[in-house]
């Protein structure tokens, strides 16, 4: 049996709690002798910047590189507002996502037909609902130079934040988008805004070149990045796989998220490019470390289980026991197990350790009938 080497970076607030049920559940699957771990556990973001004044060390990092898959918690909180931009908690993430080129973002919406009712929106509206968002995650505003905040000869301030993209950035974000949709419905929307924007120009001119040269088999579809969102409320069945920029992906997935009625249940996963069989990788819940609930054991798991789903798919080559741990999750909230983010008003809620518990007797009987 293949020992799959993990680095754990819980960070901040619940992502210390959820990913402690992951290490639960990573020792019953040992337990069980399904699989085996060779794990390393550090420090990232404010709980970083606190022990050493950065929001990640080189140790860090290089445990990092050398991993199978990084299993992240979150990062940030109202206790490191004050600290500078580039030793931010957030700044541990975005350089794990540059140094590892990490390019390819997964962030997938599904609403659990138990949980259609949770949504905001109408039940018609959301209930078998199955996107996946590719985000490009490496590049654009968030990296673009420069980047900065000056003052002018009239005293004014001056913010400048540089989008920038390159036929090759763009192109292989488009690649793992088409080559995801071949096995999910065939059809692809690329977003931007090529009406004002020359990279939304370029980005449009790249994935349509692609499309033709490689891809014509899929469906394609271009949208302005405002529709798209406008549309995401309206009818969000109408797609399947989303392809869009690192701003722009940065607020449909958090838009589709809550189509799907919580922050808290939704995984991804954020890829580098694959060689010799190997990528980089990590794998980290959409919410973020709710620092109003953390330490409390409240926050819901679910999200952190779905990300290791995804790593076991992705990096560790353990695809039935992804399926069997995503069956799971779904049988836990068939049977009306509910956080109290999903639980409806008046119904009982379970904590995150009786939440964790619950998925992994429901993954031993999924195992058990498989």
């Amino acid at each position: 049996m293949a020992t799959h080497k993990l680095l754990l970076l819980p960070g901040d607030g619940i992502g210390v709690e959820v990913v402690g049920e992951v290490k639960k559940l990573l020792a019953w699957l040992e337990g069980k002798g399904l699989a085996s771990f060779a794990i390393e556990e550090d420090l990232v973001g404010g709980a970083a910047y606190d022990d050493h004044g950065e929001s990640i060390s080189e140790a860090a990092m290089k445990k990092a590189a050398e991993a199978d898959a990084i299993i992240f918690g979150s990062v940030g909180g109202p206790k490191w507002a004050g600290v500078p931009f580039d030793k931010r908690p957030e700044a541990g993430l975005l350089r794990l996502r540059k140094d590892l080129d990490l390019f390819a973002n997964l962030r997938p919406a599904i609403v659990y037909p138990a949980l259609a009712d949770a949504s905001t929106l109408k039940r018609e509206v959301v209930e078998g609902l199955d996107i996946l968002i590719v985000r490009e995650l490496t590049g654009g505003t968030y990296f673009g130079e420069p980047k900065e905040i000056v003052t002018l000869e009239s005293g004014e301030k001056r913010a400048v934040d540089t989008q920038v993209y390159t036929t090759r950035e763009i192109k292989r974000i488009a690649e793992v988008a088409f080559e995801l949709a071949r096995v999910r419905r065939n059809l692809v929307h690329s977003s931007e805004k090529h009406n004002v924007m020359k990279s939304g120009l370029l980005w449009k001119e790249v994935v349509t070149e692609l499309h033709k040269a490689k891809f014509s088999d899929v469906k394609l579809e271009h949208i302005l990045a405002d529709n798209c969102a406008m549309q995401l409320v309206r009818n969000p069945k109408q797609f399947d796989v989303i392809v869009t920029d690192n701003l722009f992906g940065d607020i449909l997935s958090d838009a589709a998220s809550m189509v799907t009625g919580s922050l808290g249940m939704l995984p991804s996963a954020s890829l580098g490019a694959e060689i010799n069989g190997k990528r980089h990788a990590l794998y980290e819940p959409v919410h973020g470390s709710a620092p109003d609930i953390a330490g409390k054991g409240l926050a819901n798991p679910i999200a952190e289980f779905g990300s290791f789903a995804m790593a076991l798919r992705y990096s560790l080559g353990l695809g039935s026991l992804a399926d069997a741990l995503e069956r799971a999750i779904a049988r836990v909230l068939a049977e009306g197990v509910r956080t109290a983010d999903i639980a409806a008003k008046g119904e009982n809620a379970v904590g995150t350790a009786e939440m964790g518990k619950a998925v992994i007797g429901a993954l031993d009987k999924e195992l058990a009938t498989a």
